[in-house]
């Protein structure tokens, strides 16, 4: 974990950037108290569309029959 003031944060915000994207935690402090976490964006979840794989699928008419 790395905390760096508001003033030195401004400086150094690129940098801070590219710790964040490879796993660091970085805090910026205001008057040594935490105030703001940087943290990556996760890509956003892709909806799922129902009903591509309809058709695809088959399911013998036998499928649940003891097996001997």
């Amino acid at each position: 974990m790395t905390q760096f003031n508001i003033y030195a944060a401004k400086a150094r915000l690129s940098k801070l950037i590219q710790k964040a994207l490879l796993g660091e935690e970085v805090i910026i402090t205001r008057n040594n108290k935490p105030v703001v976490k940087i943290v990556p964006l996760r890509p956003p979840k892709r909806t799922r569309k129902l009903g591509t794989a309809k058709g695809l699928v088959t399911i013998a008419p036998d499928f649940d029959a003891p097996q001997i």
